[in-house]
């Protein structure tokens, strides 16, 4: 494989400094976390504040909380979090990166007496990083310990030809083809399909934070908890200046957002799916393997990343040239630590695949540990 040239490295740096939904891309954003983006302020709306934007209209505490998709212990640390706001605070808005009408869907989910509904939508997200039993098991999870909660969706419509539709034709069926939730439903399809067929990051985190806004003013100042990949929550919108989800929520309501950032939970844990061999300019390095991200519609022409830990190999690039490129550790689905080398394979979204190599000096950016990316004259794989 050839050596990445330095158009390659500058596209790489400029559509992907802050990925999406499976992560934080690479050169991400930093995530937002209860210290950097508010201290957590009390339960409920206060009488005398309607820092909304909209006049008179009352607004309760948003808890944000920044994740990786797919991930079984941050699932677990959610579900607590939310039983937490729950039985203490009484909350029961839950505000999650998916579009209006899958919420909906589980709205329907949470009052049936099967999981019909529940398997048909994990059936839609399959060749997405939801597609795992852990994620089925969280919202099984809030059903049985946590009833009255209400799904709310902010995010443009993923799946819109599959559960887009199908909710549709449910409501129809049901003789509510002239009801707010068919053009809602309506509106949040056509947001799905001009997303995918221009690929605008800037356009998908705009509608989150109208979509935000809507779903804020329709649950009569109670406080909220939110879950969203940890990109969403902290920097800025790929290759761009303009202000993460997050950041422009807490511009219309300052203090009463807050969040926690989970993307680092259970990362000290994770072990090597596999273990192989990768030859880099005529010598041998044991490699651990970690996984593959699915970052379709998150980074711009960026279908996925694939992980590898290069074993016993810090030595031999600690002097090789950096190329400019930032990679903050929280990007990674392992721990990070000082003296490593990762080689990341990322699939572009017409096949084409980029290596690009990333060392561990122990260095930060923009207040964060992170990796950084140095020039590998050649690769071969075995």
């Amino acid at each position: 494989m050839k050596k990445l040239s330095a158009i390659v490295l500058a596209m790489c740096l400029m559509t992907a400094c802050s990925g999406g939904d499976a992560a934080p891309g690479p050169s991400s954003g930093e995530p937002m976390s209860g210290e950097s983006l508010s201290s957590q302020t009390s339960s409920g709306a206060e009488e005398e504040e309607t820092p909304s934007g909209q006049p008179g209209q009352q607004v309760g505490n948003i808890y944000l909380y920044g994740e990786l998709h797919g991930v079984k212990a941050i699932y677990d640390r959610e579900l607590e979090l939310w039983k937490d706001h729950y039985e203490k605070e009484q909350t029961r808005h839950l505000f999650l990166e998916l579009p209006y009408y899958t919420a909906q869907y589980l709205n329907l989910w949470m009052e049936s007496e099967d999981d019909q509904i529940l398997e048909e939508l994990y059936g839609d997200w399959d060749q997405t990083a939801s597609h795992v039993e852990d994620y089925k098991t969280f919202f099984k999870g809030i059903k049985e310990e946590c009833p009255e909660t209400i799904f709310h969706g902010t995010d443009v419509g993923h799946q819109y030809s599959t559960t887009g539709q199908r909710y549709l034709d449910w409501l129809t069926q049901n003789g509510q083809e002239d009801s707010e939730n068919y053009r809602l439903a309506s509106e949040n399809i056509e947001q799905g399909k001009q997303f995918y067929e221009a690929g605008d990051l800037v356009y998908r985190e705009e509608k989150m934070v109208e979509n935000f806004k809507r779903e804020i003013a329709g649950v009569d100042g109670e406080s909220v908890m939110g879950i969203y990949g940890g990109a969403h929550l902290g920097g800025t919108v790929s290759g761009t200046d303009i202000p993460a989800m997050a950041s422009q929520l807490k511009e219309l309501y300052g203090d009463k957002v807050s969040g926690e950032d989970l993307t680092m939970v259970g990362k000290e844990d994770m072990e090597p799916l596999e273990t192989t061999v990768i030859k880099i300019g005529g010598k041998e390095y044991p490699a651990s393997y970690f996984g593959e991200e699915d970052l379709t519609g998150m980074i711009q022409d960026i279908a996925s990343r694939r992980f590898w830990r290069l074993e016993e190999a810090y030595e031999d690039f600690a002097d090789a040239e950096k190329n400019g490129d930032m990679l903050p550790c929280n990007n990674y689905p392992m721990a990070v630590e000082e003296g490593q080398v990762f080689m990341i394979v990322y699939k572009k979204t017409d096949g084409e695949e980029l290596t690009l190599f990333y060392r561990s000096d122990g260095n930060e950016w923009n207040g964060m540990l992170t990796t950084e990316g140095i020039l590998v004259e050649e690769e071969v794989f075995r």
